[in-house]
């Protein structure tokens, strides 16, 4: 049995509190049957850094994208994401969406730099790894609007309704689970795990945040991705090994160019 950590932040650990190195994080991560995981960016400044540990650690892959909040860096543009993914250890567009949560006011500015990461995505055919927060109507617009029937991606740490899902789902989206489906609150979304269809789920940890129980108030990691699917196989009433192995099976369909690196 080995579980896939389809979104972590590698590149934001605090090591002091993980072992000390990223060797002892990747050890851990080995005996709770993780075998690999993706390095997701969330500017540009640090994508170098996200990249190398792509090269590092053969398990290991990465995206190129400025997350929808970060306004202090640069502004990406389409050529330069599209030139950025060439290398083959980049595997998707992302992180990219909205966030209407964390930022207020006029944000026409994130919805374009969003249009453009969908445009990069279609450049490159890389799925696209989606933030959306506060903004579900307006994210699934957007990429109707860009993407039509050409872009495909991830719902990442999704915290959505049923119909939001589904409305993703039709549009060839994977909706990824987060450690907030082991919280006390999160009931709603509980619900829409029980209902999601075997081959559109994903898991991730979005380490080093959102820590799932058992270990709520610890820094998360990618070893803990294994909660999360644990609270998924109880869920369904399914045995660990077969939430593992669809997971496993949907990051690989959906991460194509895995395959072929």
């Amino acid at each position: 049995m080995f579980l896939v950590d389809s979104h972590c932040h590698l590149d934001r650990l605090d090591l002091s509190q993980l072992g000390g190195n990223l060797d002892a994080v990747m050890a851990k991560a080995q005996e709770y049957g993780i075998e690999k995981m993706l390095c997701v960016s969330i500017n540009l400044e640090n994508f170098p850094a996200v990249l190398s540990l792509a090269h590092q650690y053969d398990h290991v892959y990465a995206s190129v994208g400025v997350h929808p909040s970060e306004q202090e860096g640069v502004e990406p543009s389409t050529k330069e994401l599209v030139a950025l993914a060439d290398d083959p250890r980049v595997v998707a567009i992302g992180e990219t969406g909205l966030d209407y949560f964390y930022n207020k006011g006029d944000l026409e500015w994130q919805r374009d730099r969003f249009r453009r990461h969908i445009a990069a995505a279609i450049e490159t055919d890389l799925p696209l790894i989606i933030h959306t927060r506060d903004s579900h109507e307006d994210t699934l617009r957007i990429i109707k609007e860009e993407g039509t029937q050409q872009v495909r991606g991830v719902m990442h740490c999704f915290t959505g309704d049923w119909k939001t899902a589904l409305a993703a789902m039709e549009l060839g989206f994977y909706i990824s689970f987060s450690g907030i489906i082991t919280f006390k609150n999160a009931e709603d979304l509980r619900s829409v795990v029980k209902q999601m269809p075997e081959d559109r789920i994903l898991v991730e940890t979005d380490s080093p945040y959102l820590t799932p129980t058992p270990n709520r108030g610890k820094p998360n990691q990618p070893a803990y991705v294994r909660y999360v699917a644990e609270q998924i196989a109880l869920l369904r009433g399914v045995p660990l090994e077969k939430i593992a192995s669809l997971t496993s099976n949907n990051f690989a369909a959906l991460f194509n160019r895995i395959g072929l690196v």
